[in-house]
């Protein structure tokens, strides 16, 4: 009797670090650990972009095959989707003709039209999807201005959306606002969403005291205090909000905007920090996962905006490893979000409505004037992360959900 076999779809998987590529290589080790698992993605195009990695390759107990495709700036939309297309095709093409009755694949929505191909892959060959909703489109088009609500391309990607919803095994969400935003798509259908997020390095990743850090040495004086974004600086990012209150606290001497990253949003930034002689601004580039616990232990408070609309769309990954490392967030995000309802219950920061600048900087007035709360939150927050965000739970969680997929299939 064939042993069914359980796949992975990506755009990005190792060696990619951005945090697609980070999660989904943690997930499929995680369940290669008691299925069979085999990966289908790209060759790399985000971080490790102009690495060729090998075409097959076994890493510990995982099958990857890269897949043909173009491998053009993703800073640049029109390139982006170019690249999506072509890699869509060539790893749906690679799953059709690999799936065998009985397979059950994890495709995650990066790029947004990959699970469309990898739905129709499975619906010919007889396998069954799990989708891992990382953004909601066309939402997320919508809330970061790249598209109309009221045009036809939406309407067209909304009625496509909720088909390809009802068709998966399971809908992975990572919060509670995406799982309710997408119980609203799924409508009089079973409700087949679950909740599993994603995680913290909670190992890798300790609490260190900002004085401790390389990074900090470089960029801020004693005595002062450092606001740190870090990741992807994208259109939904809400980059805007945080760069005009550095603008509007540029006579404070003492504190210091540190932005870290990457993404459509980066250039402007760079641009506009020039522009208007923000001297206590400091952008840099993304760094390696040998760096991040340095990077990470820089800043007094971690700040994650997010431009209005997001409830639902998106989760950032991003805050899982600021938990980690033991730092309040201070969160540019609408209240009933992931973000905020996870701050506010385990009281790790501050949450502040978006395109307010006014209201984010009183919240860091709020977070400089008592450093003992301060460190509390952090504690808290380190606390939070390992209690309830670690890769451990993660794999169990993933791992439980595959054998159940299997034990009702029979």
């Amino acid at each position: 009797m064939r042993v069914h076999r359980l796949w992975v779809a990506s755009e990005l998987y190792y060696p990619e670090t951005p945090s697609t590529g980070y999660f989904l290589t943690g997930i499929a080790e995680g369940l290669a650990e008691q299925f069979p698992v085999s990966v289908l993605c790209s060759q790399p195009t985000y971080s490790a972009r102009g690495t060729v990695a090998p075409r097959r390759e076994r890493r510990g107990e995982v099958s990857i095959q890269r897949c043909a495709g173009t491998r053009f700036d993703k800073d640049h939309l029109p390139l982006r989707l170019v690249n999506a297309v072509t890699i869509t095709a060539a790893i749906c093409w690679a799953a059709f003709v690999r799936l065998r009755r009985g397979d059950l694949v994890l495709v995650v929505t990066n790029p947004p039209t990959l699970p469309f191909g990898i739905a129709l892959a499975c619906r010919l060959r007889g396998a069954r999807f799990l989708l891992l909703i990382h953004d909601v489109y066309p939402e997320l088009a919508v809330a970061s201005g790249m598209a109309r609500p009221e045009s036809a391309l939406v309407r067209a990607v909304a009625w496509a959306t909720r088909r390809l919803y009802r068709a998966a095994g399971r809908n992975i969400v990572l919060g509670r606002d995406m799982q309710a935003l997408v119980r609203r798509k799924l409508g009089d259908a079973p409700d087949t969403t679950v909740i599993i997020p994603n995680w913290g390095d909670v190992v890798g990743i300790e609490p260190r005291p900002a004085s401790s850090s390389l990074l900090r040495a470089r960029v801020a004086a004693a005595g002062d205090f450092v606001v740190q974004f870090m990741g992807n600086m994208g259109r939904s990012h809400g980059v805007e909000t945080v760069v005009e209150a550095a603008a509007r606290a540029a006579i404070d001497s003492n504190l210091r905007f540190l932005f870290v990253g990457w993404g459509g949003r980066r250039r402007w930034l760079e641009q506009t920090v020039a522009a208007r002689g923000l001297k206590q601004v400091a952008v840099l580039p993304p760094c390696s996962m040998a760096e991040l616990p340095d990077y990470l232990a820089a800043a007094d408070i971690a700040i994650i905006p997010f431009l209005p609309g997001m409830t639902g769309i998106s989760v950032p990954s991003r805050m899982y490893n600021v938990m980690a490392a033991g730092r309040p967030i201070l969160a540019v995000a609408e209240p009933d979000s992931e973000l905020a309802r996870v701050i506010v219950e385990e009281r790790i920061g501050w949450v502040v409505p978006p395109s307010s600048p006014e209201a984010l900087l009183l919240a860091i007035d709020e977070a400089r004037s008592d450093p003992e709360q301060l460190r509390q939150m952090g504690a808290r927050a380190r606390a939070a992360a390992e209690r309830s965000y670690s890769l451990e739970r993660v794999k169990v969680a993933y791992q439980e959900l595959v054998r159940e997929m299997w034990s009702a299939a029979g």
